[in-house]
């Protein structure tokens, strides 16, 4: 997984993975395995959002917001 830059140095957000049609976003969210992990998918977010959640993650900068605004339960998988 890549790190997330986290820019603005308020997100959540502290790694994420993308695949063809989908991202995989950890959070600063203690799980019992270490930290919370949601995986959003075309199927389930739909495609225009993942590809918006793709440009946000690579830039660094607002996925925790769009994320908690428009797909927060929207996930494929909670891990």
């Amino acid at each position: 997984m890549e790190t997330y830059k986290n820019l603005d140095g308020k997100s959540k957000v502290i790694k994420y993975q993308i695949g063809p049609d989908f991202i995989i976003v950890e959070f600063k969210v203690p799980s019992r395995s270490g930290f919370t992990i949601y995986e959003y998918s075309y199927t389930s977010a739909g495609q225009s959002n993942i590809e918006h959640m793709k440009e946000l993650a690579t830039q660094g900068f607002g996925l925790n917001t769009f994320i908690n605004e428009n797909v927060k339960e929207l996930y494929r998988e909670k891990k």
